[in-house]
């Protein structure tokens, strides 16, 4: 019979190769078109979540979608978005053509 130490040799140099560093490439920062609404989306989404869950979403969704999805964050996720911006938000997204950068 071999010695632990013999059979975990191949274990423990697999261990040393997965734990090798990794550099993630930089962030890039995502920008939104200007408009009103623009900042109020920019802080509200942003103090969550990447811009990038917001730029990367199909093209022309409506006022429909953009009213499900940021009722969706208040009530199912507890952003804190008084209404009246819920509603400029809202507004901003659904009427801004929002183009991943």
């Amino acid at each position: 019979m071999r010695p632990a130490a013999t059979l975990l040799a191949p274990f423990s140099l697999a261990c040393l190769v997965a734990a090798a560093p990794y550099a993630l490439p930089p962030e890039r920062e995502t920008t939104l078109p200007a408009g009103p609404g623009a900042e109020l989306v920019q802080a509200q989404c942003a103090a969550c979540h990447s811009l990038d869950l917001v730029t990367t979403q199909p093209p022309a969704m409506g006022e429909a979608f953009w009213r499900k999805t940021v009722g969706k964050m208040v009530e199912t996720y507890g952003a804190d978005i008084p209404e009246d911006q819920q509603a400029a938000i809202i507004a901003y997204l659904a009427q801004t053509p929002i183009k991943a950068r």
